[in-house]
């Protein structure tokens, strides 16, 4: 799958862009967002979204089987006994594990179902020679976290809506500060950025306009 890089005004204004090139719809592309735009302090500072973009297609269909062997060698060589299913969805190999202990696979906040997405996405990508986007979920746990997440996400913008200041949340790994930042991006009273360094970075909630009297300058926007 090949990305290409769109910018905009807004994430909205982005993939309008980008589906204009492609000449589809949306539901037609494949968007990651690198950064979310920033209008600034009175046009000042201001930063543009970027997304990354590709074509849907199905050229990963056939690399199904070889997924859920390398995923199903991986419980093995851990002595957990479970059975893996594949399947193709959202432009993306999803694979399910069905197993007694479903505490275990998953881990503290999902690390360990994160290290397994993670080691599995690259043995494919190693093995098929290009890029794979790889789901990887134990009894519906994904679906879970991300509505958690979301209602947290939610939670903390009504809160810095209603105190005109930003809140910065706990180091997430760009998989959750993606889900956060799609929460709120419909949100125009709010603006999210992600700072710090490495694999996990903290989201900074903040208002989108700077309230009469404060004179902080906003910080740099940083891609999620």
């Amino acid at each position: 799958m090949e990305f290409q890089e769109f910018e905009g005004k807004s994430t909205e204004e982005a993939i309008k862009i980008a589906c204009e090139h492609f000449q589809v719809s949306s539901e037609s592309l494949e968007i990651e967002i690198v950064s979310v735009g920033s209008p600034g302090l009175f046009g000042l500072g201001s930063r543009k979204a970027r997304i990354r973009v590709a074509l849907r297609g199905a050229a990963e269909e056939d690399l199904l089987p070889l997924a859920q062997e390398l995923l199903q060698q991986l419980l093995e060589k851990m002595h957990e006994p479970a059975q893996v299913s594949a399947q193709y969805e959202d432009d993306r190999i999803t694979l399910r594990i069905e197993t007694e202990d479903a505490g275990l696979l998953i881990g503290k906040l999902g690390q360990t179902l994160d290290a397994l997405q993670y080691l599995v996405t690259k043995m494919l990508a190693k093995k098929s020679r290009r890029k794979v986007r790889i789901a990887i979920d134990v009894e519906a746990y994904r679906a879970r976290h991300n509505e958690a997440l979301s209602h947290l996400a939610r939670k903390y913008g009504d809160k810095v809506k209603r105190s005109g200041k930003p809140v910065t949340l706990s180091p997430m790994n760009p998989y959750d500060r993606r889900i956060v930042h799609l929460a709120l991006q419909g949100d125009k009273d709010l603006k999210t950025m992600s700072r710090g360094e490495g694999l996990y970075k903290k989201v900074v909630i903040s208002p989108a306009k700077k309230k009469e009297g404060r004179e902080d300058a906003p910080g740099p926007q940083e891609s999620p």
